[in-house]
């Protein structure tokens, strides 16, 4: 690793959390888009989805490949020692080894803007997808397996979430439990203040952000799991969607970079469906089927 640079871009096509073989290819997109800055690069060897169905393991979807990528991922923090990081994923479960590092690097002084439409806080028990158990797991709650992997818990008090607006009654328990605060999308629409204020009652200097992109409103992005083509409005229909606009995004994040030290942005669940779809035509037409 370069020592001059202190910013690791950690690129990790991590699909098996919320079994969509999509993530896989959005991660890659994203990391084509997002533009290239001073950091050194790193990626996350993930095993191409090939169309199998994943196992169930001890309650959970692909735990092994899940532990096994998380160990990875760790190895590499290990062997760079950034000071800062930018995730490219995936689901978002790809922030689990990253934000512990944070956490232990900084001895605690970390606090974390889950930016979503989703608390992220579910275990086994509920769901057998491990992208929404990430939080909970970054607090020490939930598979062992996956907690043991976080040798410093995160304090509730040094959670944050912007964009939620409705929770199933067990996320709703455990946020009321841990004294986890929340802001809403309209709370947030003309505002970043909710947030500042929780940053500044935390005492912590730095911070860690979390941008699900399934946090935006679909009816202006596209790129998010509520789209995929194949499903209908029914499927998701008791499902929270996200509200917030991109303006609202960035002014929210922009103004909090003016009171903390923002030492980790993980971006998440990109599903690029128009972009998939283009690919999979453009691959059965003359002169290109014959070179793949």
């Amino acid at each position: 690793m370069d020592e001059k640079l202190n910013t690791l871009r950690l690129i990790m096509p991590q699909w098996q959390g919320g079994a969509l073989e999509a993530y896989h290819f959005g991660a890659k997109l994203l990391d084509m888009i997002v533009p290239a800055e001073k950091s050194n690069v790193a990626t996350v060897t993930v095993s191409e989805p090939d169309g199998a169905e994943l196992p169930l393991e001890d309650g959970i979807i692909a735990k092994s490949a899940l532990l096994s990528q998380a160990d990875s991922a760790a190895k590499i923090l290990n062997e760079n020692k950034p000071n800062k990081l930018l995730i490219l994923g995936g689901d978002c479960l790809v922030d689990l080894m990253p934000f512990a590092y944070l956490n232990e690097k900084y001895d605690g002084d970390l606090a974390i803007l889950w930016v979503d439409s989703h608390p992220d806080i579910l275990t086994k028990e509920h769901y057998s997808h491990a992208h929404a158990m990430v939080l909970a797991n970054l607090m020490g709650i939930g598979d062992k397996d996956f907690t043991d992997r976080v040798p410093l818990p995160i304090k509730p008090s040094n959670i944050m979430y912007a964009g939620l607006y409705d929770m199933m009654p067990v996320e709703r328990a455990f946020l009321d439990k841990h004294q986890i605060g929340w802001a809403t999308p309209n709370e947030l629409a003309e505002t970043s203040q909710p947030i500042l204020d929780w940053f500044k009652s935390t005492g912590a200097k730095h911070l860690a952000v979390h941008l699900d992109l399934d946090v935006l409103n679909p009816a202006i992005f596209r790129s998010l799991y509520f789209s995929n083509p194949k499903d209908t409005a029914e499927t998701f229909a008791s499902i929270p969607q996200g509200r917030m606009l991109m303006t609202e995004v960035t002014r929210l994040l922009s103004d909090v970079s003016e009171v903390a030290e923002i030492v980790g942005l993980g971006i998440a669940e990109h599903l690029p469906w128009d972009t998939i779809a283009l690919k999979k035509m453009l691959e059965k037409l003359p002169l290109i089927r014959e070179g793949i």
